[in-house]
């Protein structure tokens, strides 16, 4: 059965981005990209808001000469992908929609009829997915760096509870942790 899976790049204080809406010092080293490569090979679908979604269009056309990048486009493009916007009115890659809102019962359909995993992307988005209780699994990759504001990776104000399922550091001193959900 497909999972549910929320997977972000996060600061050691919890941000995705900085105050500043900058997430120049999440790039991962290539140790984190190749691992971040193969956390995603399972993926059928990308579930994304309006701005995660222009963010990660970049990977349709980008150019393919250094294998690593070349491997993760590959991924990216392979897989589906459900942009929830009130605003967007077109996409501009293939395998694309956009749905004008996040519908708790679709998303939950779209994943029990899943033979692949479903990703969430982008701390937003996720949160309305965890208060509808779809969200199975949890990647965070910790950046060693600490930006002291900005967006939360976790959904502030909800308490979460979280199984851990396995942990993993670089040799940059990112740090993996995989959780489970915990049902209530």
């Amino acid at each position: 059965m497909a999972r549910l899976i929320f997977s972000a790049i996060a600061s050691v204080d919890g941000y995705t981005v900085d105050a500043s809406g900058s997430f120049e010092w999440a790039h991962p080293d290539r140790e984190v990209h190749a691992f971040a490569n193969d956390l995603d090979r399972g993926i059928g679908t990308y579930l994304y808001g309006r701005r995660m979604y222009e963010t990660m269009r970049v990977w349709q056309d980008m150019p393919e000469d250094d294998p690593l990048i070349a491997d993760y486009a590959a991924v990216w493009r392979d897989a589906d992908k459900v942009v929830f916007s009130s605003s967007l009115t077109e996409v501009t890659t293939p395998r694309t929609r956009v749905e004008r809102r996040f519908d708790a019962d679709r998303v939950r359909e779209l994943v029990q009829a899943s033979d692949r995993d479903v990703s969430i992307g982008g701390p937003t988005l996720a949160a309305a997915a965890f208060d509808a209780g779809l969200v199975d699994e949890v990647w965070l990759i910790l950046v060693p760096v600490s930006v002291g504001g900005g967006t939360p990776a976790m959904p502030h104000g909800r308490f979460v509870a979280l199984d851990l399922l396995e942990q993993r550091r670089f040799g940059n001193g990112t740090v993996a942790m995989h959780y489970a959900v915990k049902r209530a």
